[in-house]
């Protein structure tokens, strides 16, 4: 089960990036996060917990970081995994940003379609608002 949206936004990739780099501040621009945190370094194997508005916060850790382009947390419970993939890529005038968001573990048929209807209403206004955010932030 994979979920993806996608947006345009009015700023270069650079700008997307940074905003992404500053992990403590997500809640500034994604609804449905209270807060977050990494306990180093934006790097691949950097750990930290991302606490969401609703339910409870979980581990996650950094997975994948190319800079500029791309990075990949996961969170983490016994036996469930939640990938989040982000990726900004230069469109003419800007950046096109996509979320991807998939689950893993045995008990992936459990929590997966409840945490997916969740995140099928939530994803959209999450790009929504890092648009604002970011081209707000650059005066685009």
């Amino acid at each position: 089960m994979h979920i993806e949206e996608r947006i345009r936004i009015a700023v270069p990739p650079t700008v997307v990036d940074q905003i992404w780099s500053e992990v403590d501040r997500w809640h500034l621009w994604d609804p449905d996060t209270k807060q977050a945190r990494l306990d180093g370094p934006f790097a691949v194997g950097t750990k930290g917990r991302i606490v969401p508005k609703k339910g409870m916060g979980v581990p996650m850790a950094v997975t994948e970081r190319t800079e500029g382009r791309s990075f990949t947390v996961e969170g983490y419970i016994p036996l469930f995994r939640m990938h989040f993939e982000h990726t900004v890529s230069p469109t003419g005038g800007g950046s096109e940003v996509a979320h991807r968001v998939w689950f893993t573990g045995a008990l992936a048929f459990l929590f997966g379609p409840g945490v997916a209807k969740q995140l099928r209403e939530g994803l959209p206004k999450t790009m929504r608002s890092l648009k604002a955010y970011a081209e707000q932030r650059h005066g685009a």
